[in-house]
């Protein structure tokens, strides 16, 4: 993962978690865990590409 590609997409998630908290409506709680739910994905795709969290290539979800 370069770091162009890194900076380009955390531009992207947060200018679209923005949009998503300043025009739609919603609850505050709803609007909260989208948010943590974001964040932690974006942490978790984070380690995982620059190898610091290799063990999750392992994991499967399903039959």
């Amino acid at each position: 993962m370069s770091l162009v590609s890194l900076v380009v997409t955390l531009i992207v998630v947060g200018v679209l978690l923005w949009l998503v908290n300043t025009y739609l409506p919603m609850d505050r709680k709803i609007k909260s865990i989208l948010n943590v739910v974001v964040v932690i994905f974006v942490i978790l795709w984070i380690l995982n590409g620059t190898g610091l969290l290799g063990g999750l290539n392992g994991i499967t979800v399903g039959g």
